[in-house]
């Protein structure tokens, strides 16, 4: 029986990495995507069982070309994970530019929705599949100076609870993670006087990413789970 294949996107990022190794761990084939081949490379190496696709995700064409090719050379993923994404601080939302909305929209919306046109007519077709996806906690209501940030990741929210319910009766799980401060080396370098403590570790998010993309949870769709640790 060939390896399941998981999807997982942003996967030369710390929590991308996180996620595959548990992945990985259970003898998955990861196709691990990113837009950085330098640091997919770095990061993977040449190690059994990824694939590595170096793409960037906010370019549908381009998506839609390279990971296609992979899906077709390695079969239908069973899962995705979609971890790309990124957060900035920003201005009054009045004071918000055009060019930071969309890229802000790009990273954290356009990323989603171009993996998820490639991928998910393959699980159609298999009748079977558990799509994950990262919000935010802060992004549950507005807050000041972050307006762009929190409309992207409340935007990949409502598409979480909109495809779970389109998808569902293709035996296709659609839910999505809400974490708070992550324990990442980039956040304790901008924060350094914080009480990492209270951060979510990549390990705990990671367990909750791997629980939605398991049998264990064919009944939940739709779910924005909140992972808050203790901030």
């Amino acid at each position: 029986m060939s390896s399941p294949v998981v999807v997982v996107t942003g996967a030369a990022g710390a929590l991308g990495k996180a996620v595959a190794d548990v992945f990985l761990a259970q003898g998955s084939m990861v196709l691990a995507v990113d837009l950085d081949e330098a640091a997919l490379s770095r990061v993977y190496g040449n190690q059994a069982n990824v694939r590595c696709v170096a793409v960037n995700l906010t370019d549908a064409s381009k998506t839609k070309e390279l990971l296609t090719a992979a899906l077709v050379q390695f079969g239908t993923a069973s899962v995705l994970c979609n971890i790309a994404g990124g957060f900035d601080m920003g201005p009054a939302v009045h004071e918000t530019d055009d060019a930071m909305w969309r890229r802000l929209m790009d990273m954290n919306v356009a990323t989603v929705l171009n993996a998820c046109r490639v991928v998910v007519p393959g699980m159609q077709s298999a009748g079977r599949g558990k799509v994950v996806n990262v919000a935010a906690a802060s992004a549950i209501s507005g807050k000041g100076a972050m307006g762009a940030y929190c409309a992207s990741k409340s935007a990949v929210a409502r598409l979480t609870e909109s495809m779970a319910a389109e998808l569902r009766e293709s035996g296709i799980n659609v839910n999505a993670v809400a974490p708070s401060i992550l324990d990442t080396p980039a956040n304790r370098a901008a924060m350094p006087d914080a009480d990492t403590s209270k951060w979510v570790s990549l390990a705990d998010l990671a367990a909750v990413i791997e629980f939605l993309a398991s049998t264990r949870a064919n009944a939940v769709h739709g779910a924005v789970v909140p992972v808050i640790g203790l901030s």
